[in-house]
């Protein structure tokens, strides 16, 4: 199983970024998905999820009516599209999938977002 973020950078505040989550190994509809966050000495928390038929969707309320989550079935992706970009979003940012039924967890390796000017 892969589970590859890519799309993170150095943004101004403001400005927006696009993150991508590839994965592969697993029938990727039966899979639940979210992204998370992390920042030195703190705990990760979580961004955003959305359910393996991608009907329903959830934004924390910190980065709700900026952050968009979506996926697509077809090409094996979840996308966290980033809006209106603030320093306090600088963080790494990870996916994650979670089995339906066997809720079984794969992670990424975590892809890096930096909010400065």
């Amino acid at each position: 199983v892969s589970v590859v973020e890519s799309g993170g950078g150095l943004v101004e505040p403001g400005g927006s970024l696009t993150l991508t989550c590839k994965c592969s190994g697993v029938p990727f509809d039966e899979y639940h998905a979210s992204w998370h966050r992390q920042t030195p000495g703190k705990e990760r928390e979580l961004v955003a999820f959305i359910t393996g038929d991608g009907n329903n969707a959830r934004i924390v309320d910190a980065v709700k009516g900026r952050f968009t989550i979506s996926r697509d079935n077809d090409r094996d992706l979840v996308s966290l599209e980033m809006n209106s970009l603030k320093p306090e979003d600088t963080a790494v940012y990870y996916c994650k999938i979670r089995g339906r039924t066997s809720n079984t967890e794969f992670w990424g390796q975590g892809t890096q977002v930096t909010v400065s000017s």
